[in-house]
């Protein structure tokens, strides 16, 4: 997954919560700017700290892993977007 992907899981992830992005941002105490921006992929400087808390506040768990050659899901689908 790369950083856009990581917005958009966020953005999945607090929806499917019912937190809106004011809600979030001001919990997590930064603006809603920052937030709608990391969440379509707009702001790529974002900070890993940042990213850590959206996480965390959405008790969600950011795993690495090494990266493979195969292609993954999401990779697949946006291909035949393409298509």
């Amino acid at each position: 997954m790369d950083f856009q992907g990581l917005g958009q899981f966020v953005k999945q992830s607090r929806k499917a919560q019912g937190i809106s992005q004011q809600q979030m941002a001001d919990d997590l105490g930064f603006a809603r700017a920052t937030l709608s921006g990391f969440e379509s992929g707009r702001v790529a400087d974002i900070g890993l700290r940042k990213v850590l808390n959206m996480f965390d506040y959405l008790q969600l768990e950011l795993s690495p892993q090494t990266a493979s050659s195969l292609p993954t899901f999401e990779s697949l689908i946006a291909e035949r977007r393409n298509d």
